[in-house]
């Protein structure tokens, strides 16, 4: 009794889990606007992190714990760019045979850089290149 009612609970949780995350089936309910504007609050962050780490680094006495934090913080958010590039633009909405796909696929890899970059280091210009990339994207993307 005891053993199906963690299994059923287990499987009710996991169900839950994956609800959250867009599938790559195609459903057709894609935001891709939205996209644009998480991309950006995470380069927000990724910049605040990257301002916070270099503050708390130059302190007489570094507080250590918080600039692993401020750390963690700026890579995981690289990380949802990363994400959000592969997984759902290049591997969900950009096409082979589509309309100026050669400059998409190259402004899309070069945003996975810039963002593996900003995990790198702490040199806002990599926040300001990964704007700019996001921004030409967006204009070839929606055809601006």
């Amino acid at each position: 009794m005891m053993r199906s009612m963690l299994v059923s609970i287990v499987c009710l949780l996991a169900g839950v889990v994956s609800s959250f995350s867009h599938c790559q089936v195609p459903c057709g309910v894609y935001t891709d606007e939205m996209r644009f504007t998480m991309i950006e609050e995470d380069l927000q962050t990724i910049e605040k992190a990257m301002g916070k780490i270099n503050e708390l680094s130059a302190a007489a006495k570094p507080d250590y714990a918080t600039i692993a934090r401020w750390t963690v913080t700026k890579e995981s958010h690289a990380g949802n760019i990363q994400k959000i590039v592969s997984e759902y633009f290049m591997t969900q909405r950009i096409k082979a045979d589509a309309e100026q796909y050669p400059a998409k696929l190259s402004t899309l890899h070069q945003m996975l850089i810039s963002a593996m970059k900003c995990k790198q280091t702490v040199d806002t210009v990599h926040v300001s290149k990964s704007r700019e990339l996001a921004a030409k994207f967006n204009a070839l993307y929606f055809g601006k």
